[in-house]
């Protein structure tokens, strides 16, 4: 049998280099097809041990990359058996579902075939997004009694900064869809009531990308060839010029998807530049049920890492957040992962003043009293700035930073620095904590995605720190063994958040989401590491136990909602009464009937066919 790729119908929806050659000849391209024809040959599982033994035959050559290329293959022809065993092994599978393979297959999506999953939204649709939406909804989404289709929560992106490694335009459809995987993985979403949208804006040359890489040019990029329209925002960014004013690309997409899904339908901002981030979530955040993900989820796990690394030095602590209330914290780097680090701890945590430090390109961020000088570039790093000018130490080097401000812990999410914190950065964290008084261990997070972008390694950290320092990372590093012992560095991911955020905002149909319930989500993933994790010095849990997490992270968050009376629906007023109303409510796919995908009696399927 091969496997064919049915597109029908999708005239709006598609991207339109797609569109324009017709969807049946773009797979047809040898490159294409050549791969087509390899991952319908290798994915002929059944059923889970037979699926999880043909990705063992790629993962065993070291080709992560078409581990992930199959596992999406399976998706196509069985999303129950996919989730199914993603769901029987996370640990193994989701560093391939996600991060950190799903960066390497953005860079290289459009060299894979082109599946249904995914609507593509354009800048040429302006005017006309709602009947975008429609046309991929009235095909890929179930529909209720009356016939509406119904959507759950939309993920969408303009590839406008994928991971750490720049702008790859609609090629980053792989992280909305990676994202949305988690999303039923981690919490139990229905897969068949959401929606991955790309929004092509664009796409910046080979300048716009870490690797450099050819991207917008390449002759199988299936967005628009053209550069991001820009303009310089009264903040001083420059920033997609269509986002903004009151023909907003943004905002018609937003209205459009809630008049066709209602006001319950999650909308999350995902891998969005900085620039755009921080005023488009701003905007729209009061307006829609929605947040971004790269500012809240992160803030959230970062700071529920925090929590992890007191508790692995205070196992029997009842109040982490009292502890963390009286440490000082490092932020090197000033993306939208740390900023939002930064006002979460300051906002939520109310950590003293000066005890939260960030640095950019410049050094220290500082600001005058009265805001007219500074090293800030936006008021994103203006709100985190210290106020008043560095003295008596060099503010633009790390090392003289950790020694003048003393942190406790030090974050690194630069994206473009790998290796930055060297050994004598290691020495000087290890120093400040041997001269405090109830000094302990000191906590270093190398949160730069993906492994190539790493602040530091795992080995090195713990090499260099003699095995003193309490070590995450953005993407999971292996198990190191040090004096005897094995460590296993958590993964400071949001996966860990976002899931549950919004499984817990949908259920209890939650008016909007507030910076306090991400607060909660993140004691509650922190509240969740047990006796096996801290002795592996791990400062979050296992990701083995990733549902019962994100089962956790829900039902602190629905109580919080509730009792901040942002629930339109109760789900209880106890733990128990939470977190069994939302068990019911959680999709299973070994419960679901399987699709059968070439039953020629079967109604035309807009997904796919088999000849």
């Amino acid at each position: 049998m091969v496997v064919q790729i049915n597109l029908e119908g999708r005239s709006l929806s598609l991207p339109k280099t797609v569109v324009k050659r017709g969807a049946v000849d773009w797979n047809s391209q040898a490159a294409v097809k050549g791969v087509l024809q390899i991952l319908d040959g290798a994915c002929q599982a059944k059923t889970v041990d037979e699926a999880l033994a043909e990705v063992r035959g790629f993962t065993s050559l070291g080709h992560m990359i078409w581990a992930y290329a199959y596992l999406r293959m399976l998706h196509h022809k069985d999303p129950n058996l996919f989730y199914r065993t993603v769901m029987a092994e996370p640990s193994f599978l989701m560093p391939i579902v996600y991060t950190p393979t799903v960066g390497e297959a953005c860079q290289k999506f459009g060299q894979l075939p082109l599946l249904p999953r995914g609507c593509y939204v354009s800048l040429a649709d302006r005017g006309n997004l709602k009947a975008v939406l429609k046309e991929y909804a009235d095909l890929m989404l179930p529909k209720d009694s009356a016939g509406k289709p119904q959507c759950q929560c939309i993920v969408f992106s303009d590839g406008g900064r994928i991971l750490g490694l720049g702008d790859l335009g609609v090629w980053g459809m792989g992280i909305p869809i990676g994202k949305l995987d988690l999303y039923t993985v981690c919490a139990g979403f229905n897969p068949h009531k959401t929606m991955p949208v790309m929004i092509d804006a664009g796409c910046t040359d080979a300048n716009g990308n870490a690797a450099k890489l050819t991207i917008r040019d390449h002759i199988l990029y299936h967005g628009m060839k053209e550069n991001r329209v820009k303009h310089t925002s009264k903040a001083g960014t420059e920033v997609n010029s269509a986002y903004y004013g009151e023909d907003s690309f943004i905002g018609e997409f937003m209205t459009a998807a809630r008049d066709l899904f209602g006001r319950n339908c999650l909308l999350q901002f995902e891998d969005f530049n900085s620039n755009d981030a921080f005023p488009l979530l701003e905007e729209y955040r009061e307006k829609f049920l929605t947040y971004n993900d790269d500012i809240q989820g992160t803030a959230s796990i970062i700071v529920a890492a925090a929590l992890g690394g007191i508790k692995l030095q205070k196992p029997e602590c009842t109040s982490l957040l009292k502890e963390l209330q009286g440490m000082r914290v490092l932020f090197h780097g000033a993306g939208s992962a740390n900023l939002g680090g930064a006002q979460l701890l300051k906002a939520e945590v109310q950590m003293a003043p000066g005890s939260v430090v960030v640095t950019n390109s410049k050094g220290v961020i500082w600001s005058s009293q009265d805001g007219s000088k500074g090293t800030f570039r936006n008021d994103e790093q203006k709100a985190v700035a210290l106020i008043g000018e560095p003295k008596g130490y060099d503010p633009t080097d790390l090392v003289s930073i950790i020694k003048h401000h003393k942190p406790d812990i030090l974050i690194g999410a630069v994206g473009k620095a790998p290796g930055c914190f060297t050994e004598e950065v290691v020495q000087a964290m290890l120093s400040v904590q041997a001269a405090k008084p109830k000094g302990g261990r000191p906590i270093i997070f190398a949160l730069s995605n993906p492994m190539s972008q790493a602040e530091i390694t795992a080995e090195d950290c713990y090499k260099f720190s003699r095995g003193q320092a309490i070590f995450g990372s953005g993407t999971r590093f292996p198990p190191v063994e040090v004096q005897g012992r094995t460590r296993s560095p958590g993964q400071v991911n949001n996966f860990f958040i976002f899931p549950g955020m919004s499984f817990a905002a949908v259920c209890c149909e939650a008016t909007k989401i507030t910076d306090h319930l991400f607060m909660e989500a993140a004691q509650a993933v922190a509240n969740s590491l047990d006796k096996v994790d801290i002795e592996s010095d791990s400062v979050l849990p296992n990701t083995a136990r990733i549902r019962d997490v994100g089962h956790n992270v829900a039902t602190a968050v629905v109580l919080a909602a509730q009792k901040a009376n942002l629930a339109q629906k109760p789900l209880g007023e106890t733990w128990e009464e939470v977190a069994g109303e939302l068990a019911s409510l959680r999709w299973d796919p070994a419960g679901q009937s399987p699709i059968i995908q070439d039953d020629s009696a079967a109604p035309a399927c807009a997904v796919c066919s088999f000849v």
